[in-house]
């Protein structure tokens, strides 16, 4: 995981990742996730699907690791009294673990930051005695209403700013095509969606997007790669602003999954 990452970890990036559990982002791994079974978590963020996967499996021990030194910190806070989960920096490309040391390797949102995404499937295998397993979004399939200019104007800056710091913001689509260019025998595909629509989930979402649009490293890179500026970056927030307090607000974000042996 040595490529730059689009959204860096500025509080209000943490925030909307903290609210990501087993149950919301990977519940068509549920049924590999049996007592016992030996899980690598890779790109752990702050540890909240990681912890959660600990809890299904235990007592089998489960690894998460993540590039960022601040993302490890926070997943430990997070995993406090679950003791058969540990987090450490580690690299996706380069495991630092033998060959078939776990049962399932999972990798949330992870692969769309990767510029190597087929060479990281490989890695994965390596490490995995039974599945490996992702999930990825597909901004480029993300929906809304109402149509506000603002998001349609996110939409085009996020884009480029993804593409141009690494990675591909439409993985979603591509999961399986790589899980079979890395070499797996079998690859099962599935898709679910992430949809916000109570005013509650409006609040929280549009408002975490609005300060990342003008605090996170999104808005770095995207003045650093003259895609807008503090004026565009301001009709953003605004935009999701717009959108949060739109009664018939609704955002669906497209995300598919993969579990590939062999």
């Amino acid at each position: 995981m040595a490529d730059s990452y689009t959204h860096g970890h500025h509080a209000s990036v943490l925030r909307t990742h903290s609210w990501r559990t087993v149950e919301n982002s990977a519940a068509y791994l549920l049924p590999e996730l049996v007592p016992g079974c030996s899980v690598l978590d890779v790109g752990a963020g702050p540890g909240t699907i990681t912890v959660d996967i600990a809890r299904l499996v235990a007592p089998a021990p489960v690894i998460g690791i993540d590039a960022s030194d601040d993302a490890v910190a926070a997943a430990e806070a997070a995993a406090l009294g679950i003791d058969n989960v540990s987090f450490q920096v580690g690299d996706a490309y380069a495991l630092a673990f033998p060959d078939d040391a776990f049962d399932v390797v999972h990798a949330h949102q992870v692969l769309q930051h990767l510029a190597r995404p087929v060479d990281a499937l490989r890695e994965f295998r390596r490490v995995s005695a039974g599945v490996v397993a992702a999930r990825d979004v597909d901004y480029e399939g993300a929906i809304w209403y109402p149509q506000v200019p603002g998001l349609d104007e996110w939409r085009d800056v996020y884009l480029r700013v993804h593409r141009a710091v690494a990675g591909d913001p439409a993985a979603g689509r591509r999961l399986k095509a790589w899980a079979q260019q890395a070499g797996f025998a079998e690859v099962t595909a599935s898709a679910s969606v992430w949809l916000f629509e109570s005013a509650e989930d409006r609040v929280w979402w549009g408002g975490a997007w609005a300060e990342r649009a003008v605090a996170s490293s999104f808005a770095t890179h995207a003045l650093e790669h003259g895609f807008t500026d503090r004026d565009g970056l301001q009709r953003i927030a605004a935009g999701w602003e717009e959108w949060a307090a739109a009664d018939d607000g609704w955002l669906l974000m497209p995300h598919a999954e993969i579990l590939a042996r062999g």
